[in-house]
């Protein structure tokens, strides 16, 4: 049985299901994110746009911190490692969009969907790692500067930062191996312009999706372990910062701290809202468009956050234009 979906396109109702259960699929059905051909084209115009910010907006700060030997400490070490992570979770997604915009198609193979759920996984979860190390790089360098070298010498940031990325690693592949290994009987079509999980479980068996359910919350329970890390650095800085008896030491330390708390706001306050949203509110087009919120605008906003605010980094960029 299969229902003909928009362009042509058929979706697998369960085509070749051995004993009523695994479907033979081949391929997925993305979202599409418009239906007329004019609102296609404007799509893969804004998300070029946005692509090129985002490039360029992160190839400055990856630029300015590998030139500029003044920019050799933790903090900025942290933040080149988040660039070149919003580099790459950006290219996870949206070259797909533009191009099935750009050519009026939905589908991405299956083994490319699932790469893709490695990517996005692998990429968010190394973020947020990071950015709870960064939350510990400025709880130190505030709270207690007489043993920040100690604390966070050369070798330590190397450790810190391939934790995260390795971390990252090892939760991308516990997702796309427990998903992928469902078995799936309803239908190829996703509610999403990219492979996510939450989607792809709505087409598995009955019950079946119910490991997946598990490791999610599972996960969920370390975000907010994360979240919880962060929100106790902070209000630990606060306090010191506070203390500080100079406007000028004031000012230097908020510039430094604001940038990380509006980046992690952005990051987690979309994602958690995005997975975790009641199922009555949920809407294909609120679903797309929070998707696009967690997915595309914090990177390209990111390097904006950082530039505005650190005036260390806005010299890095100067010597960079200088040195261009």
């Amino acid at each position: 049985e299969a229902e003909t979906g928009s362009h042509g396109e058929t979706e697998l109702a369960g085509v070749g299901r051995p004993r009523g259960l695994v479907s033979s699929i081949s391929h997925f059905l993305l979202l599409a994110l418009a239906d007329t051909r004019q609102l296609q084209l404007l799509h893969f115009c804004l998300l070029l746009g946005i692509s090129l910010a985002a490039l360029l907006g992160n190839g400055l700060i990856i630029s300015a911190i590998a030139c500029g030997h003044h920019l050799h400490t933790p903090m900025f070490f942290f933040l080149l490692n988040l660039s070149v992570l919003d580099m790459a979770f950006l290219s996870t997604t949206v070259p797909k969009a533009m191009h099935n915009s750009l050519w009026d198609t939905r589908t991405i193979s299956y083994t490319g969907c699932a790469a893709q759920v490695f990517l996005i996984f692998f990429f968010s979860g190394s973020e947020l790692a990071l950015l709870t190390v960064m939350s510990y790089d400025r709880y130190v360098s505030i709270c207690k500067p007489l043993h920040y070298g100690t604390l966070l010498g050369s070798r330590a940031c190397a450790h810190m930062a391939a934790a995260a990325w390795v971390s990252g690693f090892l939760y991308a592949l516990m997702h796309t191996a427990n998903t992928f290994s469902l078995p799936l009987c309803h239908g190829n079509a996703l509610g999403q312009f990219f492979c996510e999980i939450p989607q792809i479980l709505k087409l598995s068996c009955s019950n079946s999706y119910l490991r997946e359910l598990g490791l999610l919350i599972v996960c969920t329970f370390l975000l907010v372990g994360c979240f919880v890390f962060i929100v106790f650095s902070y209000v630990q800085i606060f306090r010191a910062v506070l203390r500080i008896p100079s406007e000028q030491g004031r000012h230097k330390a908020f510039s430094t701290c604001l940038p990380h708390l509006a980046v992690l706001f952005l990051f987690i306050s979309t994602a958690v809202f995005a997975y975790l949203k009641p199922p009555s509110i949920s809407s294909p087009s609120l679903d797309l468009s929070l998707s696009v919120l967690y997915s595309v605008v914090p990177p390209a906003l990111n390097p904006l956050i950082y530039s505005l605010r650190n005036q260390e980094l806005k010299d890095g960029l100067g010597c960079v234009f200088v040195l261009g």
